[in-house]
């Protein structure tokens, strides 16, 4: 893992290229985690309990993205540092487990080249634009391409 998180740094340093997916687990994968003392198949771990496990591989998937951060900060860009630069999001297709994924968490880190405000959390369960593809369509409006659309949503979420 410290590997690939390595060469997506060394590409964004190198820029050889700015866009990068890393996609730490498929959901239905048998993915197992022995260093951390899990070693069963985690889809249920992930999908049908809140348990100390499930805790511990989520904060392993958040320590990867903060890894990559910190090794962007490091990385000066003129004025800036390469997370300055950047826009991270972490994903999760559940908020804890029982199948409930009403409520997605989302981590966004680095400033976007100034187009992102940091140290805010920002909550959409009670308004009634709370599309992924809307947060998506934000997103890219920070980035320079703004389409009419994406996937299901044609309305950006506020505040982003």
């Amino acid at each position: 893992m410290r590997l690939i998180c390595d060469l997506l740094v060394l590409a964004f340093q190198t820029d050889t290229t700015r866009v990068w997916t890393l996609k730490l687990n498929n959901d239905h994968s048998s993915l197992r985690f022995p260093h951390m003392g899990i070693d069963y198949m985690i889809h249920h771990l992930l999908s049908h309990t809140d348990s100390d496990d499930w805790l511990k591989v989520n904060q392993f998937f958040t320590q990867q993205m903060a890894y990559i951060a910190d090794k962007l900060d490091a990385i000066q860009e003129g004025e800036h540092t390469a997370l300055d630069n950047s826009m991270i999001m972490l994903c999760s297709s559940m908020v804890h487990g029982n199948h409930d994924n009403m409520q997605l968490p989302v981590a966004i880190v680095g400033g976007a080249g100034g187009q992102l405000e940091s140290g805010r959390s920002l909550n959409y369960l009670e308004k009634p634009n709370r599309k992924m593809c809307s947060l998506f369509l934000s997103l890219m409006d920070k980035m320079g391409v703004k389409p009419d659309k994406f996937g299901d949503s044609n309305q950006r979420l506020t505040d982003v």
